[in-house]
Protein backbone atom coordinates (compact mmCIF):
# COMPACT_ATOMS: atom_id res chain seq x y z
CA UNK A 1 0.00 0.00 0.00
CA UNK A 2 1.21 3.10 -0.57
CA UNK A 3 2.55 5.46 2.24
CA UNK A 4 2.24 9.38 2.90
CA UNK A 5 3.06 11.94 5.62
CA UNK A 6 0.32 14.20 7.64
CA UNK A 7 1.19 16.99 10.19
CA UNK A 8 -0.93 16.92 13.45
CA UNK A 9 -1.24 18.76 16.32
CA UNK A 10 -0.44 16.08 19.13
CA UNK A 11 -1.46 17.99 21.78
CA UNK A 12 -1.95 22.20 22.39
CA UNK A 13 0.93 23.66 21.47
CA UNK A 14 2.95 20.66 20.12
CA UNK A 15 2.78 19.39 16.57
CA UNK A 16 4.67 16.28 15.07
CA UNK A 17 4.59 14.47 11.06
CA UNK A 18 3.09 11.11 11.41
CA UNK A 19 3.37 8.41 8.86
CA UNK A 20 -0.16 7.49 6.79
CA UNK A 21 -0.77 4.49 4.94
CA UNK A 22 -3.25 5.42 1.81
CA UNK A 23 -5.88 3.01 0.69
CA UNK A 24 -6.03 1.95 -3.10
CA UNK A 25 -8.47 5.12 -4.76
CA UNK A 26 -11.74 3.24 -5.80
CA UNK A 27 -13.48 3.74 -8.85
CA UNK A 28 -14.56 7.41 -8.08
CA UNK A 29 -12.07 8.78 -6.04
CA UNK A 30 -8.39 10.05 -7.25
CA UNK A 31 -5.26 10.08 -5.62
CA UNK A 32 -3.37 13.62 -5.28
CA UNK A 33 -0.04 14.22 -4.57
CA UNK A 34 0.32 17.79 -2.55
CA UNK A 35 2.78 20.48 -4.18
CA UNK A 36 1.82 22.96 -1.79
CA UNK A 37 -0.70 23.97 0.83
CA UNK A 38 -1.39 27.34 2.96
CA UNK A 39 -1.63 28.19 6.42
CA UNK A 40 -4.46 29.71 7.23
CA UNK A 41 -3.10 31.63 10.52
CA UNK A 42 -5.80 32.53 12.52
CA UNK A 43 -8.24 29.45 12.23
CA UNK A 44 -4.89 26.90 12.14
CA UNK A 45 -3.48 29.20 15.46
CA UNK A 46 -6.22 28.50 17.50
CA UNK A 47 -6.75 25.20 16.46
CA UNK A 48 -2.52 24.52 17.46
CA UNK A 49 -2.99 26.52 20.89
CA UNK A 50 -5.75 23.92 22.12
CA UNK A 51 -8.62 27.36 21.91
CA UNK A 52 -11.30 25.91 19.90
CA UNK A 53 -14.25 26.12 22.36
CA UNK A 54 -16.01 22.92 23.43
CA UNK A 55 -19.21 24.40 22.13
CA UNK A 56 -17.63 24.87 18.58
CA UNK A 57 -16.14 21.02 18.24
CA UNK A 58 -18.43 20.46 15.73
CA UNK A 59 -18.80 23.15 13.49
CA UNK A 60 -15.35 23.80 13.21
CA UNK A 61 -14.72 20.50 11.73
CA UNK A 62 -12.64 20.63 8.67
CA UNK A 63 -13.74 18.71 5.63
CA UNK A 64 -11.09 16.32 5.90
CA UNK A 65 -10.01 16.47 9.48
CA UNK A 66 -8.97 13.50 11.36
CA UNK A 67 -9.16 13.04 15.35
CA UNK A 68 -10.65 15.63 17.56
CA UNK A 69 -10.21 19.31 19.36
CA UNK A 70 -8.41 19.93 21.22
CA UNK A 71 -5.83 16.82 19.74
CA UNK A 72 -4.59 14.32 18.51
CA UNK A 73 -6.05 16.47 15.00
CA UNK A 74 -5.02 16.58 11.72
CA UNK A 75 -6.49 20.39 10.39
CA UNK A 76 -6.09 22.13 7.80
CA UNK A 77 -8.09 23.28 4.44
CA UNK A 78 -5.62 24.53 1.53
CA UNK A 79 -3.94 22.15 0.12
CA UNK A 80 -2.97 22.27 -3.83
CA UNK A 81 -1.82 19.21 -5.78
CA UNK A 82 -1.40 17.08 -9.08
CA UNK A 83 -3.34 14.04 -10.08
CA UNK A 84 -1.59 10.87 -11.63
CA UNK A 85 -2.61 12.50 -15.69
CA UNK A 86 -0.71 16.00 -14.36
CA UNK A 87 -3.63 17.93 -13.57
CA UNK A 88 -3.17 20.24 -10.53
CA UNK A 89 -6.39 20.28 -8.01
CA UNK A 90 -7.43 22.11 -5.18
CA UNK A 91 -8.64 20.39 -2.12
CA UNK A 92 -9.91 21.46 1.44
CA UNK A 93 -7.43 18.68 2.61
CA UNK A 94 -4.88 19.38 5.58
CA UNK A 95 -1.13 19.18 5.63
CA UNK A 96 -0.76 15.67 4.23
CA UNK A 97 1.81 14.61 1.06
CA UNK A 98 -0.66 12.73 -0.86
CA UNK A 99 -3.95 11.59 0.10
CA UNK A 100 -6.97 9.43 -1.23
CA UNK A 101 -10.29 11.57 -1.93
CA UNK A 102 -13.64 11.43 -3.43
CA UNK A 103 -12.99 12.96 -6.89
CA UNK A 104 -15.59 15.45 -6.70
CA UNK A 105 -13.81 16.74 -3.81
CA UNK A 106 -11.24 17.58 -5.55
CA UNK A 107 -11.54 21.28 -8.07
CA UNK A 108 -9.18 21.67 -10.85
CA UNK A 109 -7.65 24.71 -11.35
CA UNK A 110 -8.70 26.82 -14.73
CA UNK A 111 -5.65 27.99 -16.92
CA UNK A 112 -4.53 30.98 -15.49
CA UNK A 113 -4.24 30.03 -12.04
CA UNK A 114 -0.38 28.75 -10.51
CA UNK A 115 -0.96 26.81 -8.37
CA UNK A 116 0.70 28.98 -5.13
CA UNK A 117 -1.79 31.41 -5.84
CA UNK A 118 -4.55 28.40 -5.85
CA UNK A 119 -3.56 27.74 -2.29
CA UNK A 120 -5.80 31.09 -1.34
CA UNK A 121 -8.52 29.43 -3.03
CA UNK A 122 -10.67 28.71 0.64
CA UNK A 123 -9.93 32.36 1.86
CA UNK A 124 -11.14 33.94 -1.96
CA UNK A 125 -13.94 32.02 -0.97
CA UNK A 126 -14.55 33.08 2.23
CA UNK A 127 -14.17 36.74 1.06
CA UNK A 128 -16.97 36.26 -1.53
CA UNK A 129 -19.48 34.15 0.84
CA UNK A 130 -18.51 37.70 2.96
CA UNK A 131 -20.00 39.60 -0.04
CA UNK A 132 -23.05 37.73 -0.47
CA UNK A 133 -23.54 38.48 2.79
CA UNK A 134 -22.64 42.29 3.20
CA UNK A 135 -24.55 43.38 -0.47
CA UNK A 136 -22.54 46.05 -1.14
CA UNK A 137 -24.46 48.67 -3.71
CA UNK A 138 -23.28 50.73 -6.39
CA UNK A 139 -21.27 53.81 -4.90
CA UNK A 140 -20.69 52.54 -1.25
CA UNK A 141 -18.54 53.48 1.25
CA UNK A 142 -17.01 50.18 2.45
CA UNK A 143 -14.20 49.75 5.12
CA UNK A 144 -12.21 46.56 5.54
CA UNK A 145 -10.55 46.34 9.35
CA UNK A 146 -7.80 44.06 9.00
CA UNK A 147 -5.81 43.11 6.52
CA UNK A 148 -4.74 39.66 6.82
CA UNK A 149 -5.77 37.31 4.27
CA UNK A 150 -9.65 37.57 4.61
CA UNK A 151 -9.60 41.06 4.73
CA UNK A 152 -7.35 41.51 1.94
CA UNK A 153 -9.28 38.95 -0.29
CA UNK A 154 -12.46 41.05 0.66
CA UNK A 155 -10.66 44.54 0.05
CA UNK A 156 -9.65 43.32 -3.37
CA UNK A 157 -13.13 41.71 -4.50
CA UNK A 158 -15.04 44.77 -3.14
CA UNK A 159 -13.14 47.75 -4.69
CA UNK A 160 -14.13 45.65 -8.05
CA UNK A 161 -18.17 46.78 -7.68
CA UNK A 162 -18.83 49.83 -9.35
CA UNK A 163 -18.70 53.01 -7.86
CA UNK A 164 -17.38 51.74 -4.35
CA UNK A 165 -14.43 53.37 -2.68
CA UNK A 166 -12.77 50.63 -0.50
CA UNK A 167 -10.34 51.76 2.55
CA UNK A 168 -8.13 49.11 4.62
CA UNK A 169 -7.52 49.12 7.97
CA UNK A 170 -5.06 48.40 10.03
CA UNK A 171 -2.57 48.72 12.85
CA UNK A 172 0.50 47.66 11.12
CA UNK A 173 1.40 50.37 8.74
CA UNK A 174 3.33 47.92 6.51
CA UNK A 175 0.02 46.53 5.47
CA UNK A 176 0.25 49.80 3.38
CA UNK A 177 2.33 48.30 0.79
CA UNK A 178 -0.34 45.07 0.22
CA UNK A 179 -3.35 47.84 -0.25
CA UNK A 180 -1.36 49.42 -2.75
CA UNK A 181 -0.56 45.86 -4.50
CA UNK A 182 -4.40 45.36 -4.25
CA UNK A 183 -5.29 48.70 -5.64
CA UNK A 184 -7.09 50.03 -2.53
CA UNK A 185 -6.57 52.86 0.08
CA UNK A 186 -4.63 52.23 3.50
CA UNK A 187 -5.51 53.98 6.70
CA UNK A 188 -4.64 53.01 10.36
CA UNK A 189 -7.49 52.96 12.70
CA UNK A 190 -6.65 56.92 13.74
CA UNK A 191 -6.62 58.31 9.93
CA UNK A 192 -9.84 56.02 8.92
CA UNK A 193 -12.72 57.50 6.95
CA UNK A 194 -16.08 57.94 9.04
CA UNK A 195 -19.48 57.49 7.86
CA UNK A 196 -19.02 54.15 6.28
CA UNK A 197 -21.72 52.64 4.53
CA UNK A 198 -20.10 49.14 5.54
CA UNK A 199 -17.65 47.67 7.67
CA UNK A 200 -16.05 44.32 7.30
CA UNK A 201 -14.29 43.34 10.16
CA UNK A 202 -11.33 40.80 10.06
CA UNK A 203 -9.11 41.76 12.75
CA UNK A 204 -10.05 39.09 15.29
CA UNK A 205 -10.14 41.29 17.90
CA UNK A 206 -12.23 43.57 20.23
CA UNK A 207 -10.44 46.95 19.18
CA UNK A 208 -10.58 45.97 15.95
CA UNK A 209 -14.88 45.28 16.39
CA UNK A 210 -15.06 48.73 18.02
CA UNK A 211 -13.40 50.49 15.18
CA UNK A 212 -15.59 48.89 12.70
CA UNK A 213 -18.50 50.21 14.48
CA UNK A 214 -17.15 53.38 15.17
CA UNK A 215 -17.10 54.06 11.65
CA UNK A 216 -20.38 53.12 10.24
CA UNK A 217 -22.65 56.25 9.31
CA UNK A 218 -26.21 55.86 10.81
CA UNK A 219 -27.97 52.82 9.59
CA UNK A 220 -25.04 51.22 8.62
CA UNK A 221 -23.53 47.64 8.65
CA UNK A 222 -20.80 45.81 10.09
CA UNK A 223 -20.22 42.33 8.57
CA UNK A 224 -18.53 40.20 11.28
CA UNK A 225 -15.89 37.70 9.44
CA UNK A 226 -13.36 37.24 12.85
CA UNK A 227 -13.27 33.64 14.26
CA UNK A 228 -12.57 34.31 18.32
CA UNK A 229 -12.01 30.91 19.49
CA UNK A 230 -12.52 31.00 23.60
CA UNK A 231 -11.65 34.28 23.78
CA UNK A 232 -14.05 36.90 24.48
CA UNK A 233 -15.38 39.80 23.12
CA UNK A 234 -16.15 43.32 24.57
CA UNK A 235 -17.66 46.49 22.38
CA UNK A 236 -19.13 49.58 23.64
CA UNK A 237 -22.85 49.74 22.34
CA UNK A 238 -23.66 53.33 24.76
CA UNK A 239 -22.65 55.56 22.03
CA UNK A 240 -24.10 55.86 18.69
CA UNK A 241 -24.89 52.03 17.97
CA UNK A 242 -28.80 52.18 19.10
CA UNK A 243 -29.53 56.56 18.29
CA UNK A 244 -27.15 55.00 15.24
CA UNK A 245 -29.52 52.18 14.45
CA UNK A 246 -26.43 50.16 13.25
CA UNK A 247 -26.19 46.24 12.91
CA UNK A 248 -23.62 43.55 13.74
CA UNK A 249 -24.06 40.87 11.05
CA UNK A 250 -22.25 37.76 11.60
CA UNK A 251 -20.66 35.88 7.89
CA UNK A 252 -19.16 32.54 8.73
CA UNK A 253 -17.95 30.20 5.35
CA UNK A 254 -19.79 26.94 6.62
CA UNK A 255 -23.10 28.28 5.04
CA UNK A 256 -23.42 29.29 1.46
CA UNK A 257 -24.95 32.55 1.89
CA UNK A 258 -26.64 32.66 -1.52
CA UNK A 259 -29.89 30.80 -2.04
CA UNK A 260 -29.33 29.99 -5.58
CA UNK A 261 -25.51 28.64 -5.35
CA UNK A 262 -24.07 25.21 -4.41
CA UNK A 263 -20.62 24.89 -1.80
CA UNK A 264 -19.37 23.37 -5.37
CA UNK A 265 -20.25 26.49 -7.50
CA UNK A 266 -18.66 29.05 -4.62
CA UNK A 267 -15.49 27.13 -4.90
CA UNK A 268 -15.65 27.13 -8.85
CA UNK A 269 -15.96 30.99 -8.94
CA UNK A 270 -13.18 31.51 -5.95
CA UNK A 271 -11.13 29.43 -8.22
CA UNK A 272 -12.18 31.72 -11.16
CA UNK A 273 -11.55 35.04 -9.68
CA UNK A 274 -7.70 33.42 -8.93
CA UNK A 275 -6.94 34.94 -12.36
CA UNK A 276 -6.16 38.18 -11.04
CA UNK A 277 -2.60 37.96 -10.47
CA UNK A 278 -2.78 40.87 -7.17
CA UNK A 279 -3.44 37.72 -5.19
CA UNK A 280 0.08 36.98 -5.25
CA UNK A 281 0.90 39.47 -2.69
CA UNK A 282 -0.88 37.55 -0.10
CA UNK A 283 1.79 34.86 -0.46
CA UNK A 284 4.50 35.80 2.76
CA UNK A 285 6.93 33.45 3.58
CA UNK A 286 7.48 29.77 2.70
CA UNK A 287 8.43 26.84 4.92
CA UNK A 288 8.80 22.93 4.17
CA UNK A 289 5.98 20.79 4.85
CA UNK A 290 8.99 19.08 6.84
CA UNK A 291 9.27 22.14 9.29
CA UNK A 292 5.82 22.59 10.17
CA UNK A 293 5.79 21.32 13.25
CA UNK A 294 8.36 24.12 14.62
CA UNK A 295 7.21 26.69 12.44
CA UNK A 296 3.63 26.50 14.36
CA UNK A 297 5.56 26.27 17.78
CA UNK A 298 6.95 29.40 16.82
CA UNK A 299 4.41 31.03 16.82
CA UNK A 300 5.45 34.13 14.44
CA UNK A 301 3.39 32.73 10.80
CA UNK A 302 2.58 35.90 9.36
CA UNK A 303 -0.88 37.46 8.80
CA UNK A 304 -0.95 36.68 5.61
CA UNK A 305 -0.66 33.36 3.64
CA UNK A 306 2.43 31.16 4.58
CA UNK A 307 3.52 28.70 1.92
CA UNK A 308 4.27 25.16 2.34
CA UNK A 309 6.07 23.70 -0.06
CA UNK A 310 6.01 19.75 -0.17
CA UNK A 311 9.89 17.57 -1.69
CA UNK A 312 7.54 15.74 -4.28
CA UNK A 313 7.77 12.27 -2.97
Amino acid sequence: MPTARAFWVREPGAGEIRPVTLPAPGPDEVLVRTRFSGVSRGTETLVFSGRVPASQYTVMRAPFQEGDFPGPVKYGYLNVGQLDDGRWVFCLYPHQTAYVVPAGAVHVLPDGVPPTRAVLAGTVETAVNALWDATPRVGDRVTVVGAGMVGCCVARLAAGFPGVHVQLVDVDRKRETVAGALGVEFATPDTADRRRDLVIHASATSEGLQCALDLLAPEGTVVELSWYGDRPVSVGLGGAFHSGRLTIRGSQVGTVAHPRRTFVERMALALELLRDPAFDALIAGESRFDDLPDVFAAGDLPALCHLITYSGE
